[in-house]
């Protein structure tokens, strides 16, 4: 029986690509090569970690992709995500299924320390018993190490849980672990990309109807 929903953060329910092309077009600005980002290309590359989103972004201004990561998440760690930035729904939706009685929990790629800021800006952070978030030490997803610790901080097995994300790289983690996905179609996927045979949503309130009609008796092995 599904007991515990496990939910990426950045594409699924926080849209975060405005604030990350802000931060890069002010970093250049400030190294005297103003340039207006394309909106398009940075929703392609934030699924895809920091480094590459910077530097992908940043282009042949990028001379030090470490230096210039570090300073890109120290800016975003100054700045703050408004309430708005929540996808629609997401709040009503997250607060419908703590009330169904499940367990609610994060696994991002984006540092821990930025992922408790943005869930505390945004207020929702009450909402989950377990926020999982990059560190050093362990590898970033698509590899298991993140949801692995997800699962030991629940006490929970991958068969208790779905896991909502909105990528390649969150669909690939939940496979490596046999854990039912639901693909989060608003997203930073790949356009075109489905991840067949996992059933695709639309609307963070389609995502909360399906997952609360799996409290039924129902077999939720075709979310796998």
């Amino acid at each position: 029986m599904i007991r515990h929903v496990i939910f990426d953060l950045d594409g699924t329910l926080v849209d975060s690509c405005r604030a990350c092309m802000t931060i890069v077009e002010q970093m250049l600005a400030d190294r005297g090569v103003p340039r207006r980002l394309d909106e398009r290309r940075a929703r392609t590359l934030i699924s895809r970690g920091g480094k590459p989103l910077v530097r992908g972004l940043m282009g042949d201004a990028c001379l030090d992709a470490d230096a210039d990561l570090a300073e890109f998440r120290s800016r975003y760690a100054d700045s703050r995500t408004p309430e708005t930035d929540l996808y629609p729904q997401v709040r009503q939706g997250l607060e419908q299924l703590v009330q169904a009685g499940l367990s609610l929990a994060i696994c991002t790629n984006k540092p821990q320390n930025l992922c408790d800021a943005v869930l505390r800006d945004t207020g929702i952070a009450p909402l989950f018993d377990c926020v999982v978030g990059g560190r050093e030490g362990l590898r970033a997803k698509p590899e298991p190490d993140l949801l692995g610790l997800a699962l030991d901080r629940l006490g929970a097995s991958a068969s208790q849980c779905l896991f909502v994300g909105d990528s390649e790289v969150d669909h690939e983690v939940a496979h490596a672990l046999a854990m039912p996905f639901l693909f989060a179609a608003w997203g930073y996927a790949q356009e075109g990309w489905n991840p067949h045979p996992s059933p695709r949503f639309a609307t963070f309130g389609d995502v909360t109807r399906a997952i609360i009609a799996l409290l039924e008796p129902e077999d939720a092995r075709r979310y796998g």
